[in-house]
């Protein structure tokens, strides 16, 4: 039987990286397009969808990646995707967005939404600590998320500008909105399966851990669809919504994508990801929250930080992982 040598293995898994990333993307775009439609159709108001449904649907990439990723027996891509996801929304995204719009914020409007980004990740910090990241420990985290966004549908508590331009481009029925929600989801599945299968066949063939691909490789590109919304939303001077995306998102990443895949399948936790990654995750949040809610301004030389500390700390990823196994 034909093999593959491992520069053959790696153009390959690459070409199915690329091609998954490109999927998700699409399909994201193509599901939020969807989402936003029918849910101002069904007379939502426009705060609340872009504090919910924007939040969740550029996290649909990560979700069907984490889901996919551990039912397929790769438990450390799918909470390494999570973990990483959350640390380039706060570095990565914001801090790029940072280099083309100042972002500021009055610290009393994001308390709640900051407070609850916190107790999800002690929550998963928690679960990955004690192994707890079992169907009925999914269950509690999913049921917490529910509740908060019920809180902020009826109180409108994530400050969202109403102006931002989130309205579908292209669908003006009901059932072209289904056709481009089921065609989202296909390629969201499909993305995700290339993105799975390629991420594994690209940490064999250069030896890293499966962890380590899913907090760096995976996890930056299930972040495309985060950082492309707070771009555009720097562009149109939306404050409002790049930091609700930002917060909801890692939000929604824990109590949502790590929840659901839990209650698909328990997660087994990679010993690789109770090191560095873990509490990287939690200082990179709470730093964050801390920042915010005293100082509650990103300006460009903050940016440039927080993006050179994201690099560093992807670089550290391929240079120290055997040391945290």
């Amino acid at each position: 039987m034909f093999e593959l040598s491992s520069y053959q293995l790696f153009v390959l898994a690459s070409g199915s990286i690329l091609f998954g990333l490109f999927l998700l993307i699409k399909g994201g775009d193509w599901t939020i397009d969807a989402a936003v439609f029918v849910a101002r159709r069904t007379g939502l108001s426009p705060l609340f969808i872009g504090a919910t449904i924007i939040s969740f649907g550029t996290s649909v990439p990560e979700l069907f990646t984490s889901v996919n990723a551990n039912l397929s027996g790769f438990p450390g891509i799918s909470l390494g995707n999570v973990l990483g996801s959350n640390v380039a929304n706060i570095l990565l995204v914001l801090g790029a967005t940072a280099v083309f719009l100042t972002v500021t914020a009055q610290p009393r409007e994001l308390v709640k939404d900051l407070g609850m980004m916190l107790l999800a990740t002690a929550i998963m910090a928690y679960g990955m600590l004690t192994d707890s990241l079992t169907s009925v420990f999914g269950l509690a985290m999913f049921a917490i998320l529910v509740g908060f966004v019920y809180y902020q549908y009826r109180t409108d508590s994530i400050p969202i500008d109403d102006e931002a331009d989130t309205d579908p481009i292209g669908i003006e029925t009901m059932q072209a909105a289904v056709l481009v929600l089921l065609g989202g989801l296909a390629a969201l599945a499909v993305g995700s399966e290339l993105l799975v299968q390629g991420a594994v066949a690209t940490g064999t063939a250069l030896g890293v851990p499966e962890a380590v691909i899913g907090m760096t490789v995976v996890a930056f590109g299930t972040s495309l669809p985060e950082l492309s919304t707070c771009i555009a939303a720097a562009r149109k001077q939306s404050l409002g919504l790049i930091l609700g995306n930002i917060i909801g998102s890692n939000t929604f990443n824990i109590l949502s994508i790590v929840a659901l895949t839990a209650i698909t399948r328990p997660i087994w936790v990679d010993p690789v990801l109770l090191g560095m990654e873990l509490w990287v995750t939690v200082g990179v949040a709470i730093i964050f929250a801390v920042w915010m809610l005293t100082v509650g301004r990103l300006n460009r030389p903050m940016g440039v930080v927080m993006i050179a500390a994201y690099v560093a700390f992807i670089v550290a990823q391929y240079l120290v992982p055997q040391t945290l196994t």
